[in-house]
């Protein structure tokens, strides 16, 4: 597979319609129905415009209306992949989306199709345009993707740990309090982590986690992914929290971070002692098993022999 898409081919001229109008998904007239309005939501690049897809160019060139996170970003992309936008653009964002949506989603209740694209990935990820899919599936609008790069996911794959369960957990608090607060309660969880953070608030963060998860955890910080100077450096939070106490840290920044260990709870016959003493305050064997069983993450089943042997 190429690496790269031609851009020169991504125009909206005679010669680049037939290509596009192949990419572009053959289901979407169909199932809206004529005269029926839609929405795609569109991932833009996250830092090499050969990333582009046919069918965000395709959509670029086609929608009704295109509402963009950032306008001049939006002129930046278009210029960059020769294409341009026919249909009326609109500034969506977070400071005014909840007075957008309704007039936008009217838009499309009347028949007009709606792109949505954001500066960087894919829309509603961290970024505006979940409003918008909340309010277009409570009124039964269809709602349809072009999907593409993800800095989540490229993080994810980048980062050499676990990836079969994982959690986004986007920008920490910038508070201390707030921020040490959250990652008290993630500290146990056994998923895979993303975190997004300033390049700026970078060294404070990794310090955070340090204290929070401890120094052996494994984790990996990932910056300006796909962009020329992309670099990956893979280390526990205390190498680090190390570097970023070293470095002078710029670009766009993702933080991937291991999940918690999983706990030793022991064996069954470890518990016997506890279920006894609730039966000595007058619980019956089987109700002191559940409960213990519960607290410790055992088989009831085990516990419950293990204490019958016991009892010889």
């Amino acid at each position: 597979m190429e690496d790269d898409l031609d851009l020169e081919t991504a125009g909206t001229d005679a010669g680049a319609d037939a290509g596009f109008e192949a990419a572009l998904d053959a289901s979407l007239a169909p199932a809206a129905g004529a005269g029926e309005g839609f929405i795609v939501l569109a991932a833009t690049p996250i830092g090499n415009m050969g990333d582009a897809s046919a069918r965000l160019v395709s959509w670029l060139g086609n929608a009704d209306i295109v509402a963009a996170e950032d306008t001049r970003r939006l002129h930046r992309l278009v210029t960059s992949l020769d294409v341009t936008v026919s249909g009326r653009i609109v500034s969506y964002h977070e400071h005014n989306e909840a007075a957008k949506t309704p007039e936008l989603l009217a838009q499309v209740q009347a028949g007009k199709v709606l792109l949505m694209v954001t500066d960087a990935g894919m829309p509603s990820v961290s970024d505006p345009g979940f409003r918008l899919v909340e309010a277009a599936a409570a009124a039964g609008v269809r709602v349809t993707a072009a999907p593409g790069p993800s800095a989540v996911l490229t993080a994810l794959a980048l980062s050499g740990l676990p990836t079969d369960r994982f959690c986004f957990e986007g920008f920490l608090p910038r508070k201390s309090g707030e921020r040490a607060s959250r990652l008290h309660d993630l500290a146990v969880e056994p998923r895979t982590m993303v975190f997004f953070e300033a390049p700026h608030r970078l060294e404070a963060m990794l310090r955070a986690l340090h204290t929070a998860f401890g120094p052996a955890r494994p984790a990996a910080v990932c910056r300006e992914l796909t962009k020329t100077y992309e670099e990956v450096i893979r280390k526990p939070l205390s190498g680090l929290l190390e570097w970023a106490e070293a470095a002078e840290i710029r670009g766009e920044i993702a933080v991937v971070v291991a999940g918690a260990p999983a706990a030793d709870h022991g064996t069954p016959e470890d518990h016997v002692a506890a279920v006894n003493e609730l039966m000595r305050q007058g619980m019956r064997m089987k109700e002191a098993v559940a409960v213990i069983a519960h607290d410790v993450h055992v088989s009831k089943r085990e516990l419950y022999s293990a204490v019958l042997a016991a009892r010889g």
